[in-house]
C-alpha cells in the first residue's frame, strides 16, 4: 500500500506540467494569429511587456484564451474588443485615443513641453547672475567684514 501511495506521490508532478492537445501539437494559422495578436496587447501584470514575451501565469491564460477564440472563428478585432472590455483600454499598446486615454497620448509631450520650460527658466536665470563671485557689491563686503570683526574673540 505504502508503494502505491508513493507511485501515485511521484506521478502526481507529471500531471501538473502536462499540457494542453492545442499547446503540445500547434496550428501554425491559429499560432501565428496569437503571435500577432499577442504582440498587440499587454501583460497586465509585467512591466512594459507583451502577452506573447511574458511568461507570467496571467499572460499564459491569455494567450489560451486568444488560442481558444482563433479556433472559434473569432475575427481580430473581436478578440481585441472581448480584451479591451474585460481588462481595459490599458491591455492594448496602442489604445484608442479617447478622453479616458487623453493623458497616455498627451503626457509624454507634455512632459518634454515641461522640461523645455525648465530648462529655459533655469538658462536664463543663470545669465541674470553676476559674472563672478567677486562682483559682490563693496557696501556688502564690509558689512561682512564688520560682523566678522564684531563676533572676532581673538579680538
Amino acid at each position: 500500500m505504502r508503494a502505491f501511495v508513493a507511485a501515485l506521490l511521484l506521478a502526481f508532478p507529471a500531471f501538473a506540467f502536462a499540457q494542453a492537445d492545442e499547446i503540445a501539437n500547434p496550428d501554425p494559422a491559429v499560432e501565428a494569429r496569437l503571435k500577432d495578436l499577442g504582440e498587440e496587447l499587454r501583460c497586465l501584470v509585467c512591466q512594459n511587456q507583451t502577452i506573447a514575451d511574458s511568461n507570467a501565469p496571467l499572460a499564459l491564460d491569455l494567450r489560451n484564451q486568444i488560442r481558444v477564440q482563433v479556433k472559434e472563428g473569432k475575427s481580430d478585432d473581436e478578440i481585441r474588443a472581448y480584451m479591451t472590455e474585460r481588462y481595459g483600454d490599458f491591455v492594448l499598446y496602442k489604445p484608442p485615443f479617447k478622453a479616458t486615454t487623453a493623458v497616455l497620448w498627451v503626457g509624454p509631450f507634455a512632459l518634454v513641453a515641461v522640461g523645455i520650460g525648465v530648462i529655459v527658466m533655469v538658462v536664463r536665470r543663470r545669465k541674470a547672475l553676476p559674472v563672478a563671485e567677486g562682483a559682490m557689491p563693496k557696501q556688502r563686503r564690509v558689512d561682512i567684514a564688520a560682523l566678522l570683526e564684531k563676533n572676532d574673540p581673538a579680538a
